[in-house]
């Protein structure tokens, strides 16, 4: 986190440098909305544990620097705090405890999961540095109205991963809760630490399209968009593989820190 909080200065101070070297047209501002995050089963290794997530809700903010170099073409950079991950609901799988086995009937061998009905929620928490293409268009030769829309890579660290649960449920051999083998409900409340069963890096692929009101040197915009990573997130392979992705929606503020003459 030190090395984060260090760095996160570093956009804006070059950008900074820049303008003042090449007398060029640069923006700096903030964002700040929601991200509506799922998780997707990549490649061939799919499982109960690693399908069935829907989206979840969580913050995403972060600064931004845009370079501009005509008047429909320019780069913009990020650093912002995205929220991850997906959750499930209902009956779903969860790996076999050991310390089950003694309650399974003497001609069942102990399956790899088990299944009951509460809930779950993967929440992961990522530093993000997207680096997009953006082409905007005023609405009118005079108008205060300027329509956009900008995509590039990103580049992604993560900072924390939780699975958290709760709910209680008899537990069941099957996913149509019909094989119960607990006659008392079993407590699900529960916040796990994933962060080491996960990678710290990602990249992936993110875009916008929004609409900015000028005046002056400033603006406000809104936007919508989202973001898709390439790479799985897991580190191995016992709970299958997912890929990270989201919708976006956001409201933001820039300031001309320098005008082209």
């Amino acid at each position: 986190m030190k090395f984060y909080r260090s760095y996160k200065w570093l956009l804006p101070v070059l950008l900074l440098c820049c303008c003042i070297q090449a007398n060029a047209q640069v923006d700096l501002g903030v964002r700040g909305g929601i991200s509506i995050p799922n998780l997707t089963a990549g490649g061939s290794e799919s499982n109960p544990l690693n399908t069935g997530y829907s989206s979840r809700q969580g913050p995403d903010f972060g600064i931004l620097g845009e370079y501009h170099i005509s008047k429909l073409f320019s780069i913009e950079a990020m650093i912002s705090y995205s929220s991850q991950g997906g959750k499930k609901e209902g009956i779903q799988a969860f790996p076999f405890p050991r310390e089950m086995a003694g309650a399974l009937p003497p001609s069942v061998p102990p399956p790899t999961y088990l299944y009951a009905d509460f809930k779950s929620q993967a929440k992961l928490n990522y530093l993000m540095v997207p680096i997009l293409a953006k082409f905007g268009w005023n609405l009118g030769p005079t108008s205060p109205l300027r329509l956009y829309v900008d995509a590039g890579p990103f580049f992604g660290f993560l900072l924390s991963a939780k699975q958290v649960t709760s709910g209680s449920s008899i537990l069941y051999l099957d996913e149509e809760g019909k094989q119960p083998i607990t006659q008392q409900p079993q407590s699900f409340d529960k916040t796990t630490d994933i962060k080491d069963q996960l990678h710290t890096f990602n990249v992936g692929v993110s875009g916008n399209l929004g609409l900015a009101y000028i005046f002056g040197r400033h603006q406000v915009f809104v936007e919508g968009g989202g973001n898709y990573g390439f790479l799985n997130i897991q580190e191995g392979s016992a709970n299958g593989k997912n890929n990270t992705g989201a919708a976006t929606a956001s409201i933001g503020y820039a300031y001309r820190i320098c005008n082209k003459k």
